[in-house]
């Protein structure tokens, strides 16, 4: 792992697969992953759709992450949190993320991101800050119930489950507003 890498300073966990129909691993986010919140235009903050396989023996719930380590605030900006996917669930669908979480399984919970909005917020690179990249998460947990209070934000989260987390599928997409 590299420096760069939000993970790296994290115990070591196994990798299982993470794939989306909506963005490509290493390729840039499409429009309507982009945010409208935030002005950008085309943004329409949809969440991508994600499906994952190979999780670890062991696997009780799931909980998805989407971070810029690249956003200028010196702690990076989380986009999305997502906890309590039950085991039995290895696929979100694009959207799944909007005001009411409609397209979240049963018992999942949805905490509030860095704008302090509970959904998906997409990616909003300030103009000509360059290349941001955005790291999309699936947690794979030992624990059904990471026990976060629904107005944790996405840190505590990461702080909750640490201890928890068996495997990690990450996808990092990029995103970048010219000047």
């Amino acid at each position: 792992m590299s420096a760069d890498d939000p993970f790296a300073r994290l115990p070591e966990a196994a990798s299982f697969s993470v794939t989306s129909t909506t963005v490509t691993d290493g390729a840039a986010w499409p429009p309507e992953q982009f945010s409208g919140i935030f002005g950008i235009p085309g943004g329409k903050d949809v969440s991508p759709q994600l499906s994952w396989s190979g999780a670890p023996a062991g696997t009780r719930s799931y909980a998805v992450t989407v971070y810029d380590p690249d956003a200028p605030t010196g702690s990076g900006f989380w986009h999305w949190a997502v906890a309590d996917i039950p085991a039995t669930v290895t696929e979100l669908p694009e959207g799944a993320g909007d005001d009411t979480g409609s397209g979240l399984p049963e018992g999942a919970v949805q905490l509030p991101n860095d704008a302090r909005a509970t959904r998906f917020i997409g990616a909003a690179p300030p103009a000509g800050h360059g290349t941001h990249r955005y790291v999309v998460v699936v947690h794979a947990l030992d624990v059904a119930s990471v026990g976060v209070a629904a107005d944790a934000t996405p840190a505590v989260l990461g702080f909750t489950m640490a201890g928890h987390v068996l495997g990690r599928a990450v996808l990092t997409a990029t995103a970048e507003t010219p000047a």
